[in-house]
C-alpha cells in the first residue's frame, strides 16, 4: 500500500492508498502508532483513496486516536468515503473521530 506524506504547517497529513486490510492496514496503522510518539501529535488522515477497512485496522484507528488524545492532541478524519464512514457508524465509533469534508479543514481545525 502506498501512503503519500505531506506536511502542511504542523500537521502531518497521511493518505492512504487501497483498502485497510490485513497485513497493509496492519503496516499502515503501526506506521501512524509511530506518529503518536514523535514530536509532533497532531496528524490527518486524507481517506479520499480508502474504498474500505476491516475490523482490525478500525481497532487501530481507534487505539491511535485515544493515543493522540492522551498527547494533547488527536487524529482528524477527512474526505472519508461514504462505504468507510458507514462502517464507523454501524460500529459506533464514529463518535470518537472528528471528521471533515476535505484536508484543508481538518488542517485548520488544530489551529
Amino acid at each position: 500500500m502506498k501512503v503519500e506524506q505531506q506536511q502542511i504547517g504542523t500537521v502531518d497529513v497521511l493518505a492512504p492508498n487501497g483498502p485497510l486490510v490485513d497485513d497493509e492496514g496492519d503496516r499502515f496503522c503501526k506506521q501512524l502508532l509511530q506518529r503518536v510518539n514523535s514530536g509532533n501529535p497532531r496528524v490527518v488522515l486524507a481517506m479520499q483513496d480508502v474504498p474500505y477497512l476491516d475490523s482490525a485496522s478500525l481497532e487501530s484507528l481507534l487505539d491511535a486516536s485515544e493515543q493522540f488524545q492522551l498527547r494533547g492532541s488527536g487524529l482528524k478524519m477527512a474526505a472519508v468515503m461514504p462505504t468507510c464512514r458507514e462502517i464507523f457508524e454501524l460500529t459506533g465509533i464514529a463518535g470518537r473521530f472528528r471528521f471533515f469534508k476535505d484536508v484543508q479543514d481538518a488542517v485548520k481545525s488544530f489551529l
